[in-house]
């Protein structure tokens, strides 16, 4: 079975994980006192107590940076549905839950939120990996979330398509949340709407 877990990155030593923990906890740090803007490679450098040019050589751009921002955010929700998994009946409503508790969770930092969307709408081909492992990361949530009690199967073509709508449409709604031009209870909404496309158990 495909495995959409995990980032496809070298293995570090557990010096280097360390010193890359400590640039997403200063990168998290910043973005959710201001912003995309108030995320600054220099500061960040100097906040996570790594050279500049180390930074640069874990994270080629700020864009780099807020998009594996996003990945370390999305794989600590992954875990907390892990331990706590959406207890729903039905697929839809379960699929339903999970993206609502990690709209609840953006909520709370809205300027960390801000960062990471931003990050990933000017993302070209060259923060290309890091993106996948953001759209991994969301389609294994999904997946789960699915497939409720049961380990996932290898999903189809078809079932692919529709979590790429469901994701999109996710995103979407986050950005208009974002933006002021979609309140908490249509963002509730569009979710529920889409998640219809997900087969009835």
């Amino acid at each position: 079975m495909t495995t959409y877990t995990k980032a496809d990155r070298a293995p570090l030593t557990e010096r280097q994980e360390a010193r890359r923990r400590r640039i997403l906890r200063a990168t998290t740090q910043l973005a959710a006192r201001g912003g995309y803007e108030s995320v600054q490679m220099r500061e960040v450098a100097e906040l996570s107590e790594v050279a500049l040019g180390t930074l640069y050589r874990y994270f080629p751009s700020k864009v780099h940076l807020l998009v594996a921002t996003m990945y370390d955010q999305l794989d600590q929700l992954h875990g907390q549905l892990r331990r706590r998994p959406p207890k729903s009946a039905g697929a839809r409503e379960r699929v339903v839950d999970t993206l609502l508790r990690a709209f609840k969770g953006m909520q709370r930092e809205p300027h960390l939120t801000e960062a990471m969307m931003r990050a990933l709408q000017f993302a070209d081909r060259s923060v290309g990996a890091e993106v996948d492992t953001v759209s991994r990361e969301t389609t294994s949530m999904i997946l789960e979330a699915i497939s409720g009690d049961e380990p996932p199967n290898e999903p189809t073509t078809e079932e692919l398509a529709v979590i790429r709508v469901i994701t999109h449409t996710w995103h979407s709604s986050l950005i208009a949340w974002l933006n002021g031009r979609a309140s908490i209870a249509q963002v509730r909404t569009d979710i529920e709407t889409v998640c219809r496309l997900i087969p009835e158990d």
